[in-house]
């Protein structure tokens, strides 16, 4: 993880919490929570909590240490992946129909599919929540999602 008390990593942070509150009405954290004590808290939070940006192949730009587990990747690693990697070939089409609905709709809940870590091994996440990042002058910035449930594929 970049350095906890960084500028840009507390700034994404409140993106991730306010446009997770304005698409699904719900809290991430506690509102009076510091910006230093949010980062602290997604970071070791018991979701996988993950990012990319708005390049035309979008890369990841965040994943929480639950994430980076279930990737098996270092920060360095998960940040240059493009989002479309962690689905395996025969999952990217479902994957790009559900940021496409996200894109629209600017939220979708109760996702699941399949992923696959550095080492090859696939897991199913469930319970996924996709939505939108845009700032407060509404100018989007990528998409984010929260995995509650997880389970290895054999």
């Amino acid at each position: 993880m970049p350095d906890s008390v960084s500028p840009w990593l507390s700034q994404h942070v409140t993106l991730l919490c306010e446009s997770y509150q304005h698409w699904t009405g719900q809290c991430l954290l506690p509102p009076e929570i510091s910006p230093a004590a949010a980062v602290a808290a997604l970071h070791a939070a018991p979701f996988a909590l993950v990012s990319h940006g708005v390049q035309p192949d979008p890369v990841f730009n965040y994943g929480n240490q639950l994430a980076l587990d279930l990737f098996e990747m270092t920060w360095d690693e998960f940040t240059t992946l493009p989002s479309r990697l962690s689905a395996e070939v025969g999952q990217q089409d479902a994957r790009r129909q559900l940021l496409a609905e996200v894109s629209a709709r600017g939220y979708s809940d109760n996702y699941a599919g399949v992923r696959i870590a550095k080492s090859g091994r696939r897991f199913m996440i469930r319970d996924a929540t996709v939505w939108n990042l845009s700032d407060t002058a509404g100018v989007y910035r990528g998409q984010a999602a929260i995995v509650r449930a997880w389970q290895t594929l054999a």
